[in-house]
């Protein structure tokens, strides 16, 4: 009996199936893994964040993340640019590609394509980019086995606080167990996210430490702000006492002018005189805290969507505002790549291999804005390359133009069955000879219909001698034929035309015949003969084409 073979995940470590269905690391409220979270933004300086930045560079990162959620909940404006980033990535449609076009892969691709119907993936894979501030995030992975089939059964945020780096490079995440040791991560059961915004160790790319800078400097300025603005935004109050008021009169109106509002009140005597100098500048100081705090929220915009115009009111125009969305949109594009690299790696990968075993093609999760496909543009150019020897997977063309494999049994769309077409049999009277046929001329509609002496042509001339139906193609003499044929329509439709008005005069059979032979020598025939001496040679003519190809064609 085979055995299974040993799985491994990217580290090298060996998988335990017995532990991946087990929750192993939830927070506790009296463990180690708390989810109680300390301020350290609480009377924030500069000496204190570059201490705080400065241990999270030597692995001890806690106070750096509570930093981290500390500036998201405190700047709206950075909740917004990276909520924005966050969300444009994590509502892109998940599609599934299946590895070949072999059935089994087909089949495990489907698989996956079922499992990302789950309505919760969104919000899965928004916690999975709490990566772009922080610059890591871990997912837990909680498998359900209970009908003997591997699945992800939910996906579960936690606490970057709760993990730590090896010493040794300071890359290799470890959990923080029950007892607070450093333990490898369980193979095949966490989602390690690693999005950085610039090169280097994952504790130094996220985005938070640039924020928490900046947040510091505008919490600043807006302290400043709020000062100027009670100091000069109000009127400054004026107590004056009369002579031989005693002390305790003093300090009564002073209580009273300082009650009324703010600090800004004094008390003088009655025979003394303040002069007050006011700012010249209040107007220019007061902006001059708004230019400084939206500056700083430009750079954060900056920093995180690669573009001010989508977030702040800048003037540029149309063209100015679409060249900032392309580059907001590359910096989706490159997220979603990223997002997607790190699923296949941490999650459809440990899937498949858990349920089929190690393979040498995996499906891939694709997150990425559906292209507008030039279908027309496509089909051409298959229809002309396929012929020539280019080879392309039906898979790769249904994903490009959107379509699911079909279904066994389904009811599908394929090419029509190529109709067989028979010359038509030619048109005898009964009693004819089908090759030498004769002239046959009708009162209405005026049709002349005509055998070309060859078996499956026929020709027929309304009266103005227009063709309306020709059938094979025709040869040398038929085409002598067709035109005597078409030459004849005036000379018999005149004809007809006379003897039209006889019929109609004539007031019997009788006296129509009468008519028709008395009037028979004046009728102008000469052009109809000359026609007909020209067909009857035109006829010869084609019955001695017929004989010299059939002699050859025996031959």
């Amino acid at each position: 009996m085979a055995q299974t073979p040993q799985l491994l995940d990217r580290w090298g470590n060996p998988v335990r199936r017995q532990a991946l269905t087990r929750e192993i690391a939830a927070p506790t409220l009296g463990g180690v893994r708390s989810p109680l979270s300390g301020y350290p933004g609480d009377g924030l300086n500069p000496m204190r964040l570059a201490s705080i930045l400065r241990s999270a560079d030597q692995g001890d990162a806690i106070q750096y993340f509570e930093l981290a959620e500390t500036v998201e909940e405190r700047d709206p404006h950075y909740l917004g640019v990276i909520s924005t980033r966050k969300r444009s990535v994590s509502q892109i449609e998940v599609t599934a590609e299946a590895g070949s076009d072999d059935p089994e892969d087909v089949k495990i691709a489907d698989m996956v394509r079922d499992w990302l119907k789950r309505d919760e993936l969104t919000d899965d894979l928004f916690h999975i980019l709490d990566a772009i501030g922080k610059g890591i995030s871990f997912t837990e992975i909680l498998w359900d086995s209970s009908e003997g089939q591997w699945q992800p059964r939910e996906l579960r945020w936690r606490d970057p606080r709760h993990f730590r780096f090896n010493r040794r490079d300071l890359a290799t995440p470890l959990l923080i167990d029950e007892n607070g040791n450093d333990v490898p991560l369980e193979p095949f059961h966490f989602v390690f996210a690693n999005i950085s915004a610039k090169s280097g160790l994952p504790l130094r790319s996220g985005l938070a430490r640039l924020a928490s800078w900046n947040w510091m400097f505008k919490a600043f300025t807006q302290r400043d702000w709020a000062i100027f603005t009670q100091t000069y935004g109000q009127p400054l109050r004026v107590g004056k006492w009369h002579q031989g008021a005693t002390e305790e009169d003093k300090a009564t109106l002073f209580r009273a002018v300082a009650n009324i509002a703010g600090d800004c009140a004094a008390t003088i005597p009655d025979s003394m005189m303040i002069d007050f100098v006011e700012s010249k500048n209040v107007g220019t100081g007061a902006a001059l805290y708004k230019e400084r705090a939206d500056w700083l929220d430009q750079q954060i915009s900056k920093a995180v969507l690669g573009q001010t115009a989508t977030t702040d009111a800048i003037a540029g125009g149309h063209a100015v505002g679409q060249e900032h969305r392309q580059v907001q949109e590359d910096i989706e594009t490159a997220d979603a790549r990223a997002l997607s690299a790190i699923l296949n790696r941490d999650l459809i990968r440990p899937w498949v291999q858990l349920e089929y075993g190690p393979r040498k093609r995996y499906p891939r999760l694709v997150i990425a804005r559906p292209r507008v496909e030039d279908i027309a543009g496509m089909s051409d150019a298959l229809a002309k390359l396929v012929p020539l020897g280019l080879k392309v997977e039906i898979s790769e063309v249904r994903d490009r133009l959107g379509f699911a494999d079909p279904a066994e049994g389904a009811e599908v769309l394929g090419a029509p069955a190529a109709a067989r077409t028979e010359p038509p049999a030619p048109e005898n009277e009964p009693g004819t000879d089908p090759v030498n046929q004769t002239l046959k001329i009708k009162h209405n509609p005026g049709e002349i219909k005509r055998g070309s002496g060859l078996p499956g042509v026929q020709v027929a001339l309304n009266a103005e001698g227009a063709s309306t139906a020709l059938s094979a193609p025709p040869a040398p003499a038929d085409i002598l034929l067709t035109r005597t044929e078409t030459e004849a329509g005036p000379a018999v439709a005149d004809m007809i035309g006379q003897i039209e008005v006889m019929l109609e005069a004539a007031g019997s059979l009788e006296e129509f015949r009468e008519m028709l032979l008395a009037a028979f020598p004046s009728i102008d025939s000469a052009m109809l003969g000359t026609i007909l001496g020209e067909a009857l040679l035109t006829a010869d003519l084609a019955g001695r084409s017929n004989v010299v190809d059939e002699d050859g064609r025996n031959g």
